[in-house]
């Protein structure tokens, strides 16, 4: 196959692209690296079925030759990112989903979007299945990722029931892992950094909100299999197993033999979601996937990560 990957220079972009390059398959990796970067695709230099294009997508994309797939995965991703980056968030859940839906319609391609959880926003059923239609504030502080990603997943369906095009839409729960932003503001890179550096762990609140946390292995296999079934629906990706923000920061100080206490704050913006797990008896029906790693066994593998990136930047 010949795949296009939005997002390609970005956390679960590069893992991606690796995965379908690992299969054989020839990757076009896009980005305009506002907060992806070409550190994450530098060891595919002079790969001979890897290409890289710089490219807003939010404008008009241009790919010669044939494609078989879009996974379209450009935008920012973390609270930092879109209360910093509000219209570009907004511009690329609607513009560049918009772009992306007419170029695999041109092209003949299979489309997959990567939507998310916050599609559910502050959720009032628990856990979430793909049939709970969500309870988000359009004008909150995280309006602009959650709208977004709603509107994608209906224009994605209105180019499948209008166009007949072939789409696949995936809901990705927290995910984490090796290539993460160190500034990426989520609570898995705040609690690694400041554990190596002996600094005081920020929780938000009182600790007592939830996230279920996947590692990104399982995550891109997911999507791989999803990419490749027949279900057209949205189908959640992520790991059920559930944690108090204070249960994970006890389990980074004891991976990281960290010296660090944890302090207090209050929470940074309205509408931070109290509870967050995946229904995935659905990717269990449909796709014979379930999560395979667990939380320590991931951050085995995420931390030395962290600490040799803060080491190349001199900040350990």
């Amino acid at each position: 196959m010949r795949v296009l990957i939005t997002g390609g220079a970005g956390f679960l972009g590069s893992h991606l692209t690796d995965r379908f390059l690992s299969e054989g398959h020839e990757v076009i990796a896009m980005d305009n690296l506002i907060t992806g970067t070409t550190d994450n695709i530098a060891h595919l230099a002079g790969h001979p079925r890897f290409m890289f294009i710089k490219h807003d997508v939010t404008n008009y994309i241009y790919v010669d030759g044939p494609l078989d797939a879009i996974l379209h995965f450009a935008s920012p991703a973390s609270p930092i990112d879109y209360l910093e980056l509000p219209i570009q968030t907004l511009k690329v859940g609607a513009l560049g989903t918009h772009k992306a839906l007419g170029l695999a319609k041109a092209k003949g391609a299979r489309f997959l979007l990567a939507s998310t959880s916050e599609v559910y926003g502050d959720p009032q059923v628990h856990p979430q299945p793909e049939s709970y239609y969500g309870h988000v504030n359009p004008v909150g502080p995280r309006g602009v990722y959650d709208e977004a990603k709603r509107f994608a997943e209906a224009m994605t369906m209105a180019y499948h029931n209008y166009h007949g095009l072939d789409t696949r839409i995936v809901r990705i729960f927290n995910t984490y892992g090796p290539r993460m932003r160190l500034r990426d503001g989520r609570v898995v890179p705040n609690f690694i950094q400041q554990a190596l550096k002996n600094e005081p762990l920020t929780v938000y609140g009182d600790g007592s909100q939830t996230r279920s946390f996947q590692y990104v292995s399982d995550l891109v296999e997911g999507v791989y299999r999803l990419l490749f079934s027949d279900e057209v629906e949205p189908v959640n990706i992520g790991n059920p197993g559930e944690f108090t923000i204070r249960e994970f920061a006890d389990v980074v100080i004891k991976l990281t033999g960290s010296k660090s206490p944890i302090v207090y704050k209050d929470l940074r913006t309205r509408d931070d979601p109290q509870v967050r797990q995946p229904d995935i008896a659905k990717a269990r029906r449909v796709l014979g996937w379930e999560p395979l790693v667990s939380l320590e066994a991931g951050l085995e593998q995420t931390i030395p990560w962290f600490r040799e990136e803060l080491r190349r930047r001199g900040e350990l």
